[in-house]
């Protein structure tokens, strides 16, 4: 029936800007501050590093996706080449992924808030989940106008920063930290002030600030003109990552030494309130919280969606499968809002603690996706040989590039485990995995555990 098939209202223009939403979001606002301590600025390379490789994962996605028009997400070619099993588990960690950043977005909400107003962060967080949930509920056109204009205010405020960066970098502006400058990134104890080590910790945010670069994958059934509009959202990422990480990264560590900045705070609202503009911090604020609020529009979107196309696919509760009378996955939508509400709760309990917990959280549950999507595309290499010989998107460096990037998930996830700060987060989610299989295998042998 027309009622429940999903509608391609995404135009370019929202697939473009749901791109760079998707790489541009808390993680860099917030995170890098947390980042910059522990890496100094020696984060930029680690940025670097994660965002080529992610670029290589966003290619093998592009190829799978444009290889089978029937596909929906990346749980459609992970249970074809893997095993159902593995379409099955990477369904419901992706929802779980999303669920995790979208916490982490909702905390960071009241973070922000509490700039201007001494108020729980539970209160702000509860707010945005009712607002945005009756938003998402109407159109998919209405979330693409929305993360539209929240990702132009994005692009208009790292534009801003590195115009104004470099102003003052020529002229040799003078701040309360100091001398703008581009010795403030090796004055400081050199780019590597906190030895290898440092460096190594880092790359846990550095991964948080990618997630959601993956969401044109999830967003492809809604789109209009997948075949031109997937790649030319794809081919774009290595200019986005330069300019919006690597660019204003340096621009930052510039004008404010690495060393004064606070890992609670957002390093982008400490250095426009260093230029001497009166209002600059105020607005800059608004900025970063207008794009917390925009990657949780996004977690509620890629929730409601991997739900809608898991009880599509009887891997999930058939009622989720119900689509209202604008095309919108509503009661997935609901489910997922109730799960959200306890990042509010989590604000609540330990308002320190919450954010670092969920990013990390978040951090794996994503590499093991992106780990699916890499070995996806080396099954579908050696399976489909003719599907890739017409391919008009094929990733480069295939297999090769696949293992390496592999590899440095593994490394990635190694480091984590070693550091303090991650080693619980990292101990646990396992469970959820287990959880998964016993779900799977109770469900493939007729036990209905739901």
């Amino acid at each position: 029936m027309e009622q429940q098939e999903l509608k391609r209202d995404l135009k370019n223009r929202h697939v473009q800007l749901i791109a760079i939403g998707g790489t541009i979001g808390t993680g860099l606002f917030l995170g890098s501050g947390k980042a910059i301590q522990l890496a100094g600025p020696s984060i930029v390379l680690a940025y670097l590093i994660v965002g080529i490789a992610l670029f290589f994962v966003m290619r093998a996605l592009g190829e799978l996706l444009l290889s089978n028009a029937g596909y929906q997400s990346f749980t459609d070619f992970a249970e074809e080449y893997i095993g159902p099993w593995a379409g099955f588990v990477t369904g419901w960690t992706y929802w779980f992924c999303w669920i995790m950043t979208a916490m982490a977005d909702m905390i960071a909400v009241g973070v922000y808030v509490q700039y201007w107003f001494h108020i729980p962060q539970w209160v702000p967080a509860v707010v945005c989940l009712v607002v945005l949930l009756g938003l998402n509920l109407l159109t998919v056109k209405l979330f693409g106008e929305l993360e539209f204009w929240f990702a132009l205010i994005k692009v208009i405020t790292i534009l801003a920063l590195i115009i104004i960066g470099i102003v003052l970098l020529f002229i040799g502006f003078k701040t309360d930290a100091g001398t703008v400058s581009a010795g403030n990134l090796w004055n400081f104890g050199g780019i590597f002030p906190h030895g290898i080590s440092g460096f190594l910790l880092s790359f846990q945010m550095a991964v948080f600030a990618f997630v959601g670069v993956e969401l044109i994958g999830v967003s492809a059934a809604e789109t209009a003109d997948p075949k031109k509009n997937i790649p030319s959202a794809i081919n774009k990422i290595p200019l986005r990552i330069l300019f919006f990480y690597v660019g204003a990264l340096i621009i930052l560590l510039c004008i404010n030494p690495w060393n004064q900045l606070s890992a609670d705070n957002s390093p982008f609202v400490k250095t426009f309130s260093l230029v001497g503009i009166p209002v600059a911090a105020g607005i800059i604020n608004f900025v970063v919280l207008t794009s917390a609020a925009s990657a949780f529009n996004s977690g509620l979107f890629s929730t409601s969606r991997i739900l809608y196309n898991l009880s599509r696919h009887n891997a999930g509760p058939a009622k989720l499968a119900k689509l209202n009378k604008n095309h919108v996955p509503s009661r997935a939508l609901y489910t997922s809002a109730a799960v959200l509400s306890a990042g509010a709760l989590l604000s609540k309990l330990i308002p320190g603690e919450a954010f670092g917990i969920v990013t990390t959280i978040s951090a794996i549950c994503f590499i093991w996706v992106w780990s699916i999507i890499l070995i996806s595309h080396i099954r579908y290499s050696r399976k489909s040989p003719d599907l890739r010989k017409k391919s008009s998107f094929k990733a480069p460096f295939t297999p090769i590039i696949n293992y390496v990037i592999l590899l440095l998930f593994i490394c990635i996830l190694i480091i984590m485990l070693f550091a303090e700060a991650t080693r619980l987060p990292v101990l646990l989610t396992p469970l959820w995995f287990v959880f998964l299989i016993i779900v799977y295998v109770s469900r493939k042998s007729g036990k209905n555990i739901q």
